[in-house]
């Protein structure tokens, strides 16, 4: 083990627990701070790129749903997880521990706590998260995505700040992007539906398009995310159509792609109404209706104060509705830029540095 004691940054599940994770780390390795990474399996195969100089893999587990054995179960692999990560957190002895949310983050929040090591935790969403309000009492500290998170408890809202996100460089660097001309009448849309694609973007968007009048289909430009299982019958829509559309089921340059787009229509995932905001362009956000919090409606009910999004629930978010709504857009393509700007007055470019910050102020670097 390098005996320079390092920040320990714990986050698994999904990409929008790590993205976040990776662009602080990335920070505070450019402060010279070493980073290493407690994460669950579930997350290996993101970690393998994660600018960490040691990677610890712990036990974890979701007590939430399922049977009363399923969270016997669940509690039991998270106190499994808590032992082996005091351990890890006895061995490195980091600076301090920064959880970014969802149960992979509790064994190594819950052990730093027992240890006296410096805690932060960072809630991505508009709405705190179980795994996060489990362990809001516990921490030194409390970063949040958005500006708006409030607390009943005192003592919790003491110890929040407002970071933002911490977005990836490759965000950054799309930001400077200026928004797509609108002169020319055509509208380039692109459709995400978060790290795993969504059934429901495939079921309607393409339906929609075929509802559309001829003369404004023709003005289209696509690109879609479809998961795996759908991409071959999306791709046959289009091609019914006429329409040259890009589908897959992952982008890796997403980002970009972001940036391309006059409009995007999306889940609202934390990372992608951050993206959204930092990057700048207009949307319709058609939030996961099943989270147990809410949580995406929240954050989408953030940028739509801005007046850059359109926000709809998924039961309304029919073929009718989006062929309509693509119908209003291409008839006011001059209104997209200041859409555009005002997703960008939302963002928090500088997210990652003002969390470094808190993490440097909280262990005393």
């Amino acid at each position: 083990m390098n005996s320079e004691r390092a920040v320990l940054v714990a986050a698994g599940g999904t990409g929008g627990h790590l993205f976040p994770a990776q662009a602080l780390s990335e920070e505070l390795q450019r402060r010279g701070i070493a980073v290493e990474l407690a994460t669950d399996e579930r997350a290996n195969k993101f970690a393998g790129s994660f600018p960490a100089r040691a990677i610890h893999t712990i036990p974890a587990a979701t007590p939430t749903g399922g049977g009363l054995v399923s969270k016997v179960l669940a509690a039991l692999q998270l106190g499994r997880g808590t032992l082996t990560a005091r351990g890890v957190i006895k061995r490195a002895n980091p600076l301090c521990v920064v959880g970014f949310g969802g149960y992979p983050t509790v064994p190594p929040v819950m052990a730093a706590t027992m240890l006296k090591v410096p805690t932060i935790l960072h809630e991505q969403n508009a709405v705190m998260g179980r795994a996060n309000r489990f362990l809001a009492g516990r921490v030194s500290r409390i970063a949040t995505g958005f500006p708006d998170m409030h607390s009943a408890d005192a003592g919790i809202a003491a110890k929040i700040v407002h970071t933002g996100n911490p977005v990836r460089p490759a965000v950054i660097e799309a930001a400077k992007a200026a928004y797509p001309e609108t002169a020319s009448g055509r509208l380039r849309i692109l459709v995400t539906g978060g790290s795993q694609g969504a059934r429901v973007m495939s079921d309607i968007v393409p339906e929609a398009i075929m509802a559309m009048a001829p003369e404004m289909r023709a003005r289209l430009d696509i690109v879609q995310q479809a998961r795996g299982e759908d991409e071959a019958r999306v791709k046959a829509a289009y091609a019914e159509l006429g329409l040259a559309a890009d589908v897959a089921p992952f982008f890796a340059d997403l980002p970009q792609r972001i940036a391309w787009a006059h409009v995007v229509i999306a889940r609202a995932g934390a990372s992608t109404v951050s993206e959204l905001a930092v990057i700048g362009r207009p949307a319709i956000l058609v939030p996961f209706p099943h989270a147990l919090d809410q949580d995406q409606a929240a954050n989408a009910a953030h940028l739509a104060r801005t007046g850059a999004v359109e926000v709809v629930r998924q039961t309304d978010f029919t073929v009718e509705w989006l062929a309509a709504a693509l119908t209003r857009t291409l008839g006011r393509m001059e209104g997209l830029t200041a859409r555009a700007e005002a997703a960008k007055s939302a963002g928090i470019p500088d997210a990652a540095a003002r969390l470094a910050d808190l993490v440097c102020e909280t262990a005393g670097i």
